[in-house]
């Protein structure tokens, strides 16, 4: 027992030295450590820190460790004091916000709530149970089945396959897939090759194709997609987005990726903080909105839920909703990877067609959880028969989630009438209150609680926004009933405010808001759409509600609320007692309000879809629409447009699309015949002729420009890397070197601007931020005097290259053996003198990740023992004009940025850490690209 307690007492102690040491190096954020993370790959610890790390391990035990560690140990596990020990050691880790885990039953290693993304909650089913089913796809021909193992294979090669077809790290990769295997592996193949994924919906109806083309453009363009992932069928009408998107470079299979000949390639690991996915809101209201997610976001929401509604890997989820919607795809598939649980997936089309196969699904596969609009409830309650009934068990299902639109409190007594007699619990039944912009889920009630239906004045609410109770007993026009849709997640606070913002008490309309972990950091390039989503720490719902003892209750949509004759008007109420009329087709009513300027309030206008043509049967329904409208909001509207099917337009997920419903009618679009599908293909893809003519003409002068530019570099540079070799003396070499490039890179259309402070007099450390191969030249233009760069030792070796750089006078570095690493480190401060500066790139070798990446701490160690300054230099706009790993030059300025001379404050680790700290905040400010450290 002692011999445990010690193994385990120096193993915390190993986790909190090193927590320690990220806490000093990165102090805004750092992962989890636990025995078995990889010390370079998962902790960035560089040969100076794990050097750093072993002198504090020695002081904090009071002994010496073998310095052979510095080239051997991989992981903290092979820092513990014995490890000839023992095999097992406990996995200890940082402590978690995260709610209490959940696992498989004797499933070993960590915890799946411990892990940061999606990508490392797969790895751990990899790890502890790779055979084991995860999800079976319901078809008409025959059910498929995946294990983690099978689902992580595809997965992988869709990533290889983006990877191999020139995808970088964070690039945006649609998918416009209808729910089914290719959509799943595609998916995770898009978060394994460490890209973005931007689910979009495929084409529903023939009839709207042109409008779709449209929608899908503005999300493409905005995403700015790379890659489209779609259907053999859709490669056609997908290509003409070409014309239209700019960034789009290819449209392709699930299938053709998969089939990617070449060699596979080390794939890019996401970071908690990398975008995962970027879910474009229905717009219901208006435009869609890319809501921007991370792995983190995504983790902690689903986190959450699963704490609130007890999830266990026993749990089986039955599923119908399409991927492309964030219910079914993160809080039906995600969430159920994310814990472990079985997911039964059918296409949304069978149950639209036959609704009784979600209830059959159910009762065949013990489905415990499921979730629905309420309108697919209301589809079962229609068209479920009797004979269907006969065969259901819904004894196991716990939990119906109703939520996406408004809930019916008559929609949830009538399912738990009808279905109660085959097993359903009425307690089942909870609504729910969710949004896109906090990943999916905010609002559930307890688990084991029946529905709560508020019943309250509607007169109250409506003249004076007040949810005033009415007894049990109350009946008539002023009863309105509504759903509470439960209390916040854990982390998660709602409140409900009036115009200007002050907090409204219980019972009280107002605008809903919310905080929490997952709440969005914005939406995608859309500045003023996020600046009016937010409200200090708060964000914006869009929804009208109330407090009521802890829960939240709906009412509508701010933009969708009526104003007339000083009273508020909700335009559900009355699409759905209009939707109940004779010869009107239910779910296909809008009501909107349009401004009247004489009359100083809104004009209240009612759309309804009907198949009647005969004159008398139409005004009988105009009739029946004003009768309606009088029961329930106490006046008839001002006008009735009677449309034919199809007529009023609907968002992917089946919501109404109110305002662009009201702008047609205020176009005079809605009786507008609809086009040929041909036509609307036409006329979409001559509106982008003049953008691929465009298109074509600004690459073939790149591609001039491209041409000319190598020929220059070939013919200027390999001479003058002749006459480097040839001339004698440093100075000279870097004289001639310097000239040269300055009259080359005018003529390259990639001019130098420099801004800032003046360089001091050597010896002094440059240190700039790497991306692109242009960066070594630009700074060789600039810097006047002698120049030594730090090289990496992997061109030390080649023939060329290497001897070219030794007659400049570069410093190799070794970056892959440690111990070699931090000698030449330390023997770096030698080559300072004043007559050359000591130029360093502290971020390594290229990458095509965007963004300034963690910083290695060699050149600041210099710095610091040799009492020198340090100079940071932000190279702006390189990146574009020579990506990483490409020939393919552009015009393009670049810029730099001089900070002014850095000097440390001592010459120990704290000094270093100081010079880095500085020497960075400079060049993130001004280098123009995120932050990745």
């Amino acid at each position: 027992m002692t011999a445990t307690r010690s193994s385990d007492d120096d193993a915390r102690l190993v986790v909190s030295v090193i927590t320690a040491l990220l806490d000093e190096l990165r102090p805004h954020g750092h992962p989890t450590v636990t025995l078995d993370s990889d010390l370079e790959r998962d902790l960035a610890l560089d040969s100076l820190a794990l050097a750093e790390l072993l002198a504090r391990l020695d002081d904090a035990r009071g002994t010496r460790m073998s310095t052979t560690l510095l080239g051997t140990a991989t992981t903290p596990r092979d820092l513990l004091v014995d490890p000839a020990g023992p095999p097992s050691h406990p996995t200890v880790a940082a402590a978690s916000p995260t709610p209490a885990p959940v696992r498989p039953p004797g499933a070993d290693g960590p915890r799946p709530t411990d892990l940061p993304t999606l990508i490392d909650s797969l790895d751990w089913h990899l790890a502890t149970h790779p055979d084991r089913p995860h999800l079976r796809l319901l078809d008409e021909t025959a059910p498929v089945e995946l294990t983690y193992a099978e689902l992580h294979d595809q997965a992988l090669a869709v990533a290889n396959g983006l990877r191999g077809r020139g995808t970088e790290t964070g690039d945006s990769i649609a998918l416009m897939l209808p729910t089914g295997r290719d959509y799943f592996v595609a998916f995770l193949g898009v978060l394994l090759a460490g890209c973005t994924a931007v689910p979009i919906y495929p084409p529903d109806r023939p009839s709207r194709i042109g409008e779709h083309l449209q929608r899908q453009r503005h999300i493409l363009d905005n995403a700015r997609a790379t890659v489209l992932i779609t259907v053999p069928e859709g490669r056609s009408l997908a290509r003409l987005m070409r014309t239209h998107v700019a960034s789009l470079r290819q449209v392709c299979t699930a299938e053709e990726l998969a089939q990617t000949d070449g060699d596979t390639m080390p794939l890019p690991r996401a970071g908690h903080d990398d975008v995962a996915l970027v879910q474009y809101t229905s717009g219901s209201t208006g435009a869609p909105k890319g809501v921007v997610l991370s792995h983190q976001d995504l983790v902690v929401n689903i986190d959450a839920m699963a704490q609130v509604i007890r999830a266990t890997p026993d749990d089986v989820f039955v599923s119908w909703l399409p991927l492309y919607h964030d219910m079914g795809l993160i809080g039906a598939w995600l969430g159920s990877l994310h814990v472990g649980m079985r997911l039964i997936s059918m296409p949304p089309q069978d149950f639209l067609v036959r609704p009784a196969s979600w209830l059959q699904a159910i009762t065949d596969h013990g489905g415990t959880l499921a979730a629905s609009p309420n309108f697919g409830y209301e589809l079962c309650l229609r068209r479920v028969t009797d004979e269907q009934m006969d065969g259901l068990d819904l004894s196991t299902w716990r939990l119906a989630f109703n939520g996406a639109e408004a809930v019916g409190p008559d929609t949830l007594r009538r399912f738990a009438d009808r279905f109660g007699p085959v097993g359903l619990r009425p307690e089942a039944l909870a609504p729910v209150y969710g949004l896109a912009e906090a990943a999916v889920g905010l609002a559930f009630p307890p688990v084991g609680r029946p529905p709560i239906i508020d019943r309250i004045s509607r007169d109250r609410l409506v003249r004076g926004g007040v949810a005033e109770p009415l007894p049990d007993g109350a009946a008539g026009p002023d009863v309105l009933e509504l759903a509470a849709c439960g209390q916040p997640l854990p982390g998660y606070a709602i409140r409900v405010v009036d115009r200007a913002g002050s907090t409204l008490p219980d019972r009280t309309q107002g605008r809903i808001q919310f905080t929490g972990p997952s709440a969005t950091r914005g939406y995608l390039r859309n500045d003023e759409a996020t600046r009016r989503l937010r409200d200090g720490e708060w964000l914006d719902t869009g929804d009208l509600g109330y407090l009521a003892d802890g829960d939240i209750v709906i009412t509508g949509r701010v933009k969708d609320l009526i104003i007339r004759a000083g009273r508020n008007l909700h335009p559900q109420e009355l699409e759905q007692v209009v939707g109940a009329v004779d010869g009107v087709r239910a779910g296909c009513v809008a009501a909107f309000g349009v401004g009247d300027a004489e009359r100083g309030t809104e004009r209240l206008v009612v759309v309804a879809e009907t198949r009647e043509t005969d004159p008398v049967a139409r005004e009988a329904i105009r009739s029946g629409i004003v009768d309606a409208a009088v029961d329930v909001v106490e006046t008839p509207p001002d006008e009735i447009v009677l449309v034919g099917p199809g007529t009023v337009p609907k968002t992917s997920s089946g919501k109404l699309r109110r305002a662009e419903t009201a702008r047609r009618y205020t176009d005079g679009l809605l009786d507008q015949p609809v086009r040929a599908a041909w036509v609307q293909l036409a006329r979409f893809g001559w509106g982008g002729l003049p953008r691929a003519v465009r298109g074509l003409v600004a690459r073939l002068r790149e591609t001039l420009h491209a041409a000319w530019a190598r020929l220059l570099v070939v013919s200027v540079v390999v001479p003058l890397a002749v006459m480097v070799v040839l001339l004698p003396g440093h100075r000279l070499r870097w004289r001639l070197v310097r000239r040269v490039l300055r009259a080359l890179v005018p003529l390259m259309g990639t001019p130098i601007e420099a801004d800032g402070a003046a360089l001091p007099a050597p010896p002094a450390v440059i240190v700039a931020n790497h991306a692109s191969w242009l960066d070594g030249l630009v700074l060789s233009a600039h810097l006047e005097g002698g120049v030594r760069f730090v090289v990496g030792e992997v061109l030390r070796d080649k023939p060329i290259e290497g001897f070219v750089l030794r007659r400049l006078g570069a410093v190799f570095v070794e970056r892959h053996d440690r111990e070699q690493g931090v000698a030449d480190v330390a023997a770096l401060s030698e080559t300072l003198d004043d007559r050359s500066y000591l130029v360093a790139f502290p971020e390594g070798g290229l990458d095509s990740i965007v963004g300034l990446r963690p910083f290695r701490l060699g050149a600041f160690s210099v710095a610091a023992t040799a009492g020198v300054p340090v100079v940071p230099i932000a190279i702006r706009g390189s990146r574009w004009v020579l990506p990483p790993h490409t020939t393919h030059l552009r015009r393009g300025t670049i810029h730099l940025e001089v900070g002014a001379p850095i000097l440390p404050a001592g010459s120990g680790w704290s000094a270093t850490l100081q010079l880095r700290d500085a020497a960075r905040a400079h060049i993130a400010r001004h280098c123009g690209e995120p932050d990745l450290g």
